[in-house]
């Protein structure tokens, strides 16, 4: 198991501490630092920032947004990347939900499991430098009742194969994963409650025939984003994580369509979710904050003492993770920094 970092957004006032982070990670010898986009910062020009002011870290996105761009130029974008770092890119990709989907891109979400097989398929096709016609339900290239002109990469990134990993949440999502992808970026992951997500993600695996009989995961990533908050209270360490807790399994789609609370159901929080759904979406946000079982907290982050951290961890690399993302919730740059030291300290003493 190796680790990453998880960097998160932009854009809000602390881009110089989260570049110092990257660097402070990649000292460490950390895989991967992994970079968000919603709806503010892009996760192309972080990295390539992230990247300048790096060595040997990977470049991870985590996750650019399928109905953001054509296929044609996320395979552009990550052959520039992948170039430009001398092959340090990783792929993400994600559908996003409806609310971004329709409300910021003007892209419909219907079907997005559909459309996101053909997105993958057009994007490895563009990065074997193929010359690409694709004809399928959601993309037609070239369009057939114009002037284009099926056209191939013109620039040669150092790996046609570059790794691509998908954000995916739902049992369905989790097997498209597994049948197209190399990795699962994954979200309020739980070593406690994984086990029908990887099984997920083997079906597809064995569907496609990849990985290998005994082992339908060999070549997979399993690559969660895991929250990290070290100190003595463990109760203070879960009120740090709360309110991004509440953001997602209340706020993050609406109330019929919101991947991460039927997560947390799927977990066996139904009751907990359903409060946290209303009190958010009766932005009553710190009211939902509060609401979020530490139980489903302590499963999805590593909270407390070093030595709390420390005993659990190996759980994580039990449950087939391959790539454990830290992300600090901590206050200011020195408090981030020693959560990513101590976390290198803890893999080195547990894992190896």
């Amino acid at each position: 198991m190796e680790l990453g970092v998880n960097l998160g957004y932009f854009g809000m006032g602390v881009d110089q501490d989260n570049v110092a982070v990257a660097q402070e990670a990649d000292r460490l010898g950390y895989a991967v630092a992994w970079a968000a986009e919603a709806y503010g910062s892009d996760v192309p020009t972080v990295l390539s920032w992230v990247g300048a002011l790096t060595e040997r870290i990977h470049l991870g996105a985590a996750v650019m947004q399928i109905p953001a761009r054509t296929p044609a130029m996320t395979a552009m974008t990550a052959a520039t990347l992948d170039t430009l770092s001398g092959g340090r890119f990783r792929l993400g990709l994600g559908v996003s939900g409806p609310q971004v989907s329709e409300g910021w891109h003007g892209v419909r979400f219907a079907a997005p499991l559909a459309r996101a097989r053909e997105y993958v398929d057009i994007v490895r096709m563009a990065l074997r430098r193929e010359t690409v016609a694709y004809e399928g339900r959601h993309f037609t290239l070239p369009l057939p009742d114009g002037p284009g002109k099926p056209l191939k990469l013109t620039i040669h990134p150092p790996r046609p194969d570059l790794p691509i990993y998908l954000a995916a949440v739902g049992p369905k999502n989790l097997e498209l994963a597994g049948e197209v992808a190399d990795g699962w970026h994954a979200i309020f992951f739980s070593p406690e409650h994984s086990r029908e997500q990887v099984e997920s993600v083997a079906t597809g695996r064995r569907r496609a025939g990849r990985g290998t009989e005994a082992n339908p995961l060999e070549g997979f990533d399993i690559a969660p984003s895991v929250p990290v908050v070290i100190g003595d209270d463990v109760e203070a360490a879960a009120d740090a994580v709360r309110p991004y807790a509440a953001l997602y399994i209340g706020g993050m789609g609406s109330r019929e369509q919101n991947f991460y609370n039927q997560l947390a159901c799927r977990m066996g929080f139904e009751d907990a979710a359903a409060e946290v759904q209303d009190l958010y979406l009766a932005r009553r946000h710190r009211d939902a904050a509060a609401a979020v079982p530490f139980e489903l907290i302590d499963a999805t982050s590593l909270i407390g003492t070093r030595e709390r951290i420390a005993a659990r961890i190996g759980r994580y690399a039990d449950a087939g993770v391959g790539t454990l993302s830290v992300a600090p919730f901590a206050g200011g740059l020195e408090e981030r920094l020693h959560v990513v030291r101590t976390m290198a300290e803890v893999m080195r003493e547990t894992v190896g």
